[in-house]
């Protein structure tokens, strides 16, 4: 499985993937969920897939093929208008892939399911993120809705939403996302390091910081600790229920 998540923030965006894939519940290995594409000055665009492993990866090389090869058939996401036409390029080629993977009868509800996360920014506009679906249809970050989710996303889910603030630094955002990774993987095996993070900020249109994140990283493993203590300690500091 996966667990990969994206926030928007005031500063610009925060996206962290896990490396994980399996083929049951002995066969697990390690391989790239996030990936990107830019020109320098002009835009950064990131994705992160989450799914079926021979969809994601179809998806990423046909993409790869069309930045390398423009053409009026087969339009790159580097010459886009915007994040949304970038938006419609990947769900279509996403659709399209899914729909030549899946024998007759097959849906985007099939085997052959995948969904990405899709972010960056685009000179002349904001940065923004999607969520895109293998249908091919998409939904945008919004300030009700200001981070998305694709894989495991249960286990992580209830730290982004009780301690996510738009205004946060970009440390707080790691934290942040360190530990709703880390309460991922104690709860899934399919989940785990190391972690990849990109960090964008806006206007820069290059990544400021990239990190692949181990399990043994001194502090991941502090925060991991760390989360663990101070969720007993809030926890004793809880009123007792009386009988």
């Amino acid at each position: 499985m996966t667990y990969c998540v994206g926030l928007r923030l005031e500063r610009g965006l925060v996206f962290m993937s896990d490396t994980r894939t399996n083929a049951g519940v002995d066969n697990f290995s390690k391989t790239r969920k996030m990936f990107q594409w830019g020109v320098p000055g002009e835009r950064l665009i990131t994705l992160m897939t989450a799914g079926n492993l021979a969809t994601t990866q179809a998806l990423v090389s046909m993409i790869e093929e069309r930045v390398k090869a423009v053409s009026e058939r087969d339009p790159s996401i580097l010459h886009a208008p915007s994040m949304f036409q970038v938006a419609r390029m990947v769900g279509r080629t996403l659709k399209e892939v899914i729909a030549q993977s899946a024998p007759v009868g097959q849906t985007g509800d099939s085997a052959f399911q995948a969904t990405v996360i899709l972010g960056g920014q685009i000179k002349g506009s904001a940065p923004t993120m999607f969520m895109v679906y293998p249908e091919g249809n998409f939904i945008e970050v919004t300030e009700e809705t200001p981070f998305f989710q694709i894989g495991e996303t249960k286990y992580g889910r209830p730290i982004l939403v009780r301690a996510y603030d738009p205004e946060m630094a970009f440390e707080d955002a790691v934290k942040l996302l360190l530990v709703s990774f880390d309460s991922t993987v104690r709860s899934n095996l399919s989940v785990a390091p190391p972690f990849d993070l990109m960090v964008y900020e806006t206007d820069s249109f290059a990544p400021l910081l990239e990190r692949r994140i181990e399990a043994e990283d001194d502090v991941y493993q502090s925060i991991s600790t760390g989360w663990g203590d101070a969720l007993r300690t809030a926890f004793d500091q809880l009123p007792n229920f009386k009988l």
